[in-house]
């Protein structure tokens, strides 16, 4: 009965989606080709705004040309189907449940579920996605950070269903050529990827990697690594380092940050978001480079000193637990595709790379620095 009741609310939302497309918005993420329908005029307005380097050229190159992805944002009331939700429980460290979901009964002839229900606890937002449909439904405008989300994950699932690894990690370019940087929980993977920045380099991916082209045999550029459109989400600590987020904070905000101790600050949860045009110029943001090193991040405050140097993945396993990133609930998988998910496929792209950590005391110029010079003779290889 539980199965009927999903497949009744999965045909209202199409119901719903079919009657109130509103207008689109066409985006580009390399190859992938994303439309965003919307019934709010003000979140198409928002989406435009954030993904501004991701925006599909109106060309005639382009005209009548089918995207990869539809995605259907519906403007509404917070809806509780009565159904019976599966708790997803929080991630380790977390304690507060945000979403539940519901996936529908099995199709026998794929041999897989036909899409699933997720609910988001504390906005009332309702998502359903299956191969070929993807709907969020809700106070979208109120919650466009969790739309925007949705729409991220639509593209993590499409290059995952086309052989991609992912990687939790950020990615900075510079001339084609990338680093990813990684590290566990609250190291500063985006404080490092501004810095480098702040010196030129382009950016790829706040948090999310997805590598392609894993088995390049003969192809001697190797795998390319490509970033999610996620704008940089910093701490006050960052932005007070990085003279180049200074616009970020208004003068009271910064007299209060300034006063506090370096730990304490270190510690703030308090984000902002980075919109690079505004802080770096425009055409920063891109969407891929060649994957030329990895960068772990696993230093302390409390040590003066950091060191920068090469390390062997396969002689540090423990390490590769700040790589490898599970797709979460936004990922259904599909019965004809083999994902890469094992510690593995992981250690096999990486042996293939340069791989630093950092190690000892924080120090962000001084790693940059490091970072930008290996950049900076990938070019001349």
């Amino acid at each position: 009965m539980s199965g009927d009741r999903a497949d009744q609310v999965r045909v209202q939302l199409l119901e719903r989606a079919a009657s109130g497309a509103g207008g689109s918005l066409a985006l580009c993420f390399g190859s992938c080709r994303i439309t965003v329908q919307t019934d709010s005029a003000g979140l198409r307005q928002k989406l435009a705004r954030y993904y501004a380097d991701f925006l599909e050229p109106a060309d005639h190159d382009n005209v009548g040309r089918v995207p990869d992805i539809t995605v259907r944002a519906l403007e509404a009331k917070p809806w509780n189907p009565e159904l019976p939700w599966i708790v997803k429980q929080p991630d380790p460290g977390k304690t507060k449940i945000k979403e539940e979901y519901l996936d529908l009964p099995q199709d026998s002839r794929l041999g897989t579920c036909m899409g699933r229900l997720v609910r988001k606890r504390l906005t009332g937002m309702l998502f359903y996605f299956d191969q070929e449909t993807h709907l969020a439904h809700g106070p979208c405008l109120a919650n466009d950070n969790q739309v925007i989300n949705f729409i991220n994950s639509r593209f993590i699932q499409w290059m995952l269903d086309r052989g991609s690894l992912l990687c939790h990690a950020a990615g900075v370019s510079l001339n084609g050529n990338g680093l990813a940087l990684a590290g566990f929980s609250g190291m500063g993977k985006s404080t490092l990827a501004l810095h480098m920045m702040r010196r030129g380099l382009d950016f790829i991916s706040n948090d999310r990697l997805l590598i392609h082209g894993l088995d390049s045999g003969r192809n001697t550029h190797g795998p390319t690594m490509h970033g999610v459109a996620k704008l940089p989400r910093v701490n006050p600590g960052t932005i007070l380092g990085n003279p180049s987020l200074a616009g970020l904070l208004d003068a009271s905000q910064k007299e209060a940050y300034v006063k506090m101790a370096p730990d304490e600050l270190w510690n703030l949860e308090q984000k902002h978001d980075v919109y690079l045009d505004e802080c770096f110029g425009q055409g920063k943001f891109l969407s891929a480079a060649r994957m030329a090193g990895l960068v772990i991040l696993n230093w302390k405050t409390k040590y003066p000193r950091t060191s920068l140097e090469l390390v062997d993945l396969a002689q540090h396993p423990e390490l590769l637990d700040t790589v490898i990133k599970s797709p979460g609930l936004f990922f259904l998988p599909r019965p004809d595709v083999a994902y890469r998910f094992q510690p593995e496929n992981y250690l096999d792209v990486f042996s293939k790379c340069a791989v630093f950590e950092a190690q000892g005391g924080v120090d962000f110029d001084h790693v940059a620095d490091a970072c930008v010079h290996y950049l900076g003779q990938q070019g001349k290889g």
